[in-house]
């Protein structure tokens, strides 16, 4: 396994992490009732996904 030869300093490590940064999610808006969604995922307050009606999505915890 590779193991660096020397210590890497502050700044060349805050430098490398600077890029560490994430992006805002996007949000479109629901063509059946334009509540604000995420793409390609299903309206959470109508259900509806490409124009099909879908039950609400309830959490289901595996009993065990």
């Amino acid at each position: 396994m590779a193991v660096p030869k020397r210590k890497m300093s502050r700044s060349n490590t805050r430098s490398r992490r600077a890029n560490w940064r994430t992006t805002a999610t996007t949000l479109t808006p629901c063509p059946q009732c334009q509540a604000p969604k995420q793409p390609h995922n299903a309206c959470p307050s109508c259900g509806t996904y490409a124009g099909r009606r879908y039950a609400a999505a309830e959490r289901t915890e595996l009993q065990g």
